[in-house]
C-alpha cells in the first residue's frame, strides 16, 4: 500500500474510533440533570399540600375512585392478566421490557393473536434489548394482525439512545383494566416464590380513572416507536368512577428534567414522618438517596429496606449495593437480605399512606436512564395491605447489621467497591 493511502486509512480508522468512543460516552450519560442537594422543609404525608405538590411536580393530578388489588406472584398474577385479555373486546396494549420464550410467553402469544384474530386492536411494545421473543411467535403475532414494535432497535440515526431503554411493565385491556408492578413475561416469574426457580414478585390490577393515565403512558412510546397517535373509545373509554383509592400514574424518561423518578423518591422519603418501607430488587442508592434515607433514619423515621441476598440475577448490582451500606446502617436503617428466591419487588410505603409501585428500581439507571413507570397510591387501607406483605417478606429475610457488614471478608469489600463504580450504569 503507498503511504499516502496508508495515512489516509489510518486517519479514518483515527476518525471511526473518535466517533465510535464519542458516541459510547453520550450514550452511557445519564439521561437528565440529577438532584445533589439535600430536599429541605418538605410537606409531611399527611399535609394537605403533599398531594398537591406530588401531582403538579410528579405529572397529573390523583385522581379518586380506582380499585388497586395486589397480586402477589406469578400464580396469581399471570392468571389475572391472561383471563383480562381473553376478556377483551375493543384493544389490548402491552409494553414490557423482558419478553423471553418459554411457556408463558406462548400462553401469551396464543391470547394476543386469537384476539387480533377476532377483530380487537392489539398494541404490543416490546424493548429491543429485553425483548427476546422467539421468531416463530413473532410472526405468529404479526401474521394474526397484531402490531408489534421493538423500542429503540438500532439504526444509525439513533445509537445515542442505545442505552435508553423501556423498562415499563404495562397491559391495559379495553381502556378500563390495568396491570403493572415488576413482572416481566417469562418462565422465571411463574409459581409461588418456593424456590431458587420461582421469583418473588408483586404485581397490581387496576380499575377507574388512573387507568386512562396508565394508557397514556403506553401511548406516549407507541408514539415514539411508530409516529401512530392512540385516540378514541377503543382506547380512551368514558371511566366510571366509583368508590376506591385515590391514585395517579407517574412516567418518566431522559430528558424530563424536573419530572423525574428520582424526585418522585426523593421527594416522599424527604415527607416521612414516621416510617419507610422500601423493597427494592436493585437497590444502588446514588449520594442523594443516601443522605435522604440517613436523614430520615437521624430523625426517627423506621427504615426499613428488603433487597435480593445470595439468590440474584446480577450479582455485581448486589455487589455495588453493599459497598453503599455503610451511612444508611450507621444512621440506623435496617438492611434485610431476601433469603428464598430472587427478590424481585419494588414498592416503597411511606408513613403507612402514601406507597409508589411500578417498574422502578432504586438505582440511578432507573432514576435517569431508563423509561419507567410507576402508579402512586394515596389510601392508608391500601398502604395497610402492602405492609402486611412487606413484613411477611421480612419473615423471609435475614438482616444485615453495621458490624455484619463492617466485618465482612476483605475480598468481599474489595469486590464490593469495585462493583461500586460501576453504580451509574446499574
Amino acid at each position: 500500500m503507498k503511504p499516502r493511502a496508508k495515512r489516509c486509512l489510518r486517519a479514518l480508522l483515527v476518525s471511526a474510533c473518535t466517533v465510535f468512543v464519542a458516541l459510547l460516552v453520550f450514550n452511557l450519560s445519564l439521561g437528565d440533570k440529577q438532584i445533589d442537594r439535600p430536599i429541605q422543609g418538605f410537606h409531611s404525608t399527611h399535609d394537605p399540600q403533599f398531594v398537591r405538590t406530588m401531582g403538579v411536580l410528579l405529572g397529573p393530578d390523583l385522581v379518586s375512585g380506582n380499585k388497586v388489588e395486589e397480586l402477589i406472584n406469578g400464580d396469581r398474577i399471570f392468571p389475572a392478566m391472561l383471563d383480562a385479555m381473553r376478556s377483551a373486546r375493543r384493544s389490548i396494549t402491552l409494553e414490557s421490557y423482558i419478553f423471553f420464550s418459554g411457556s408463558i410467553a406462548r400462553e401469551f402469544v396464543d391470547v394476543l393473536s386469537e384476539r387480533a384474530r377476532a377483530g380487537v386492536k392489539v398494541l404490543v411494545l416490546l424493548d429491543w434489548v429485553g425483548g427476546q421473543i422467539d421468531a416463530a411467535q413473532l410472526r405468529r403475532l404479526r401474521e394474526s394482525g397484531a402490531q408489534v414494535r421493538r423500542y429503540h432497535a438500532p439504526r444509525w440515526y439513533n445509537l445515542q439512545r442505545l442505552n435508553n431503554r423501556t423498562h415499563r411493565k404495562l397491559l391495559v385491556v379495553d381502556g378500563l383494566t390495568g396491570f403493572t408492578g415488576g413482572v416481566g413475561i417469562a418462565d422465571k416469574w411463574r409459581g409461588d416464590a418456593r424456590g431458587p426457580n420461582e421469583w418473588r414478585d408483586t404485581h397490581f390490577m387496576v380499575t377507574g380513572p388512573v387507568v386512562a393515565q396508565m394508557q397514556a403512558t403506553f401511548a406516549d412510546n407507541w408514539i415514539e416507536a411508530t409516529g401512530e397517535a392512540l385516540h378514541g373509545d377503543a382506547f380512551f373509554p368514558e371511566q366510571q368512577k366509583g368508590e376506591g383509592v385515590r391514585a395517579h400514574m407517574f412516567s418518566a424518561s431522559p430528558g424530563g428534567g424536573a419530572q423525574s423518578m428520582q424526585l418522585l423518591y426523593l421527594m416522599s422519603i424527604a415527607a416521612a414522618a414516621k416510617t419507610i418501607d422500601l423493597s427494592a430488587s436493585y437497590f444502588v442508592p446514588d449520594e442523594a438517596a443516601i443522605a435522604e434515607l440517613a436523614a430520615a433514619a437521624r430523625r426517627g423515621v423506621r427504615v426499613r429496606i428488603i433487597v435480593p441476598g445470595e439468590n440474584i440475577d446480577w450479582n455485581v448490582v448486589r455487589r455495588a449495593s453493599r459497598s453503599r451500606w455503610g451511612p444508611l446502617l450507621a444512621a440506623g436503617a435496617e438492611i434485610y437480605e431476601y433469603q428464598q428466591t430472587m427478590y424481585h419487588v419494588k414498592m416503597m410505603i411511606v408513613d403507612g399512606i402514601w406507597v409508589t409501585v411500578g417498574s422502578t428500581n432504586f438505582d440511578p439507571r432507573s432514576f435517569a436512564i431508563n423509561d419507567e413507570a410507576n402508579l402512586d397510591v394515596f389510601d392508608a387501607g391500601f398502604a395497610r395491605r402492602q405492609t402486611a406483605v412487606f413484613e411477611a417478606d421480612l419473615e423471609r429475610a435475614k438482616r444485615i447489621g453495621l458490624d455484619d457488614w463492617r466485618n465482612r471478608a476483605w475480598q468481599d469489600e474489595i469486590l464490593d467497591r469495585a462493583a461500586g463504580l460501576l453504580g451509574s450504569q446499574l
